[in-house]
């Protein structure tokens, strides 16, 4: 079992900054991939990042790509999601995705309001 925490939410003026994080518990994180997804109000929830266990392969949806970093620090548990140049577009509710094989845990998600 995982049990997956994220922060960093808020709100930021088009054109800045955020860095979201996703804290594990459980001694197995180094082997999971981890990914982030957003849902937006009347939308499905669609992919935004990933990152293999060993942080050698990123995936990116094409809106995120040269603006959207996903990293991990597998010595914190942790996985973080450094947006720049935010777009009103990139609001959403923000989650953090954890799976090996066939088990998968989702996050309670955290609020991320980019204002035009």
């Amino acid at each position: 079992q995982v049990h997956l925490v994220e922060s960093g939410g808020g709100l930021v003026q088009a054109g800045g900054s955020l860095r979201l994080s996703c804290e594990a518990s459980g001694r197995t994180f180094s082997t999971y991939t981890m990914g982030w997804f957003r849902q937006a109000p009347g939308k499905e929830r669609e992919f935004v990042a990933a990152i293999s266990w060993s942080s050698v392969n990123t995936y990116y949806t094409d809106s995120v790509k040269g603006r959207f970093t996903i990293s991990r620090d597998n010595a914190k548990n942790t996985v973080y999601l450094q947006m720049n140049s935010a777009k009103p577009e990139d609001t959403a509710v923000y989650y953090c995705r954890a799976v090996l094989a066939y088990q998968s845990y989702w996050g309670q998600g955290t609020q991320v309001t980019v204002s035009s």
